[in-house]
C-alpha cells in the first residue's frame, strides 16, 4: 500500500444495480484526505448507501476507479476486498447489524476475529483486546454493567454505541457511518457525534459520515452534497440492497 495523502479517491465512477436499470451513481471525482472528517448529505434514494458500499468494496462499479487507502479496489477479487475491509475499514450501519445472540463485549470484539492487523494495533497500543473494548464503550458513555448482556436487551441508543465501538476497535484507518443517528433525538445525536469525532481525532482516523440531516454538517471538516456531485440525479436507490461488514 502506498503513502498517498488520500484516504479515498474516486474517479469517473458509474454504477447501476443491473444493466437494464437506471444509473444510480455517475461521479466524476471525490477526494477525501487521510484523517479528514467528511459529512456527505443526500436525500433518501440519492445513492448514499450505494456510494458507501463502493467505498467499502462490497460493490464494484461498472466504470471508474475506487481507490481506498492507496489500494485500487477494482484490482482485488471479492475475497481480497472482504479481507481489505476487515483489516482497514470500520462500518457503522443505520440498523447497526449487531449479532443478537452475542453479548455487548463479544459484539465489540468481533472484528478482531477477522483481522490480524486490528489485533496487532491493540497490542501495539499496550492494551489487551478486552480492555480496549471496555475503553471504547466507556468513552462512548455506555454503562459497563451491560458488558455481558445480550445486545437485544439494550435501547436503540445503547446499541448504536456498541456498533460504534465495534467499528472503532483496533484503530481501522477509515470509519464509514451510514445514517447512524437517525433513530436518536437531537441531544443524543450531539453527544454521540462528539464522542465519535473525538475518538477518530485521537487515532487520526478518516471519517465518512452520511446523513440527510444538514444540522450535523458544522461539526465536520467539510461536507459534500451528493446531489451536486452525482450526475445521475435521483434514481430511486433501492433500500433492499444491504450488506454486512464491520
Amino acid at each position: 500500500m502506498n503513502t498517498s495523502t488520500d484516504a479515498i479517491h474516486i474517479q469517473n465512477l458509474i454504477y447501476s444495480w443491473r444493466p437494464e436499470t437506471p444509473t444510480v451513481l455517475d461521479v466524476a471525482e471525490i477526494r477525501i484526505k487521510r484523517a479528514e472528517t467528511v459529512f456527505i448529505k443526500g436525500s433518501s434514494g440519492s445513492g448514499k448507501s450505494t456510494l458507501l458500499g463502493l467505498i467499502a468494496g462490497v460493490l464494484s462499479p461498472q466504470q471508474g476507479d475506487v481507490t481506498v487507502l492507496g489500494q485500487n479496489l477494482n484490482n482485488l477479487s471479492s475475497a481480497r476486498r472482504d479481507a481489505f475491509r476487515a483489516e482497514h475499514i470500520g462500518f457503522i450501519f443505520q440498523i447497526f447489524n449487531l449479532i443478537p445472540y452475542l453479548s455487548v463485549i463479544d459484539n465489540v470484539l468481533l472484528p478482531c476475529r477477522f483481522s490480524k492487523k486490528r489485533k496487532e494495533n491493540i497490542k501495539a497500543s499496550g492494551n489487551k483486546m478486552q480492555a480496549e473494548a471496555v475503553r471504547l464503550l466507556e468513552h462512548l458513555d455506555l454503562d459497563l454493567k451491560m458488558l455481558q448482556q445480550p445486545v437485544t436487551d439494550l435501547s436503540v441508543g445503547q446499541q448504536q454505541r456498541v456498533a460504534a465501538a465495534r467499528a472503532l476497535i483496533g484503530s481501522p484507518e477509515l470509519i464509514i457511518a451510514d445514517e447512524p443517528t437517525s433513530a436518536l433525538d437531537a441531544d443524543r445525536q450531539e453527544i454521540f457525534i462528539q464522542l465519535l469525532l473525538k475518538e477518530c481525532a485521537e487515532q487520526s482516523t478518516t471519517l465518512v459520515f452520511v446523513s440527510h440531516d444538514s444540522t450535523l454538517e458544522p461539526q465536520f471538516d467539510r461536507s459534500l452534497q451528493l446531489a451536486e456531485i452525482n450526475r445521475a440525479g435521483l434514481q430511486g436507490e433501492s433500500d433492499a440492497h444491504t450488506f454486512a461488514g464491520f
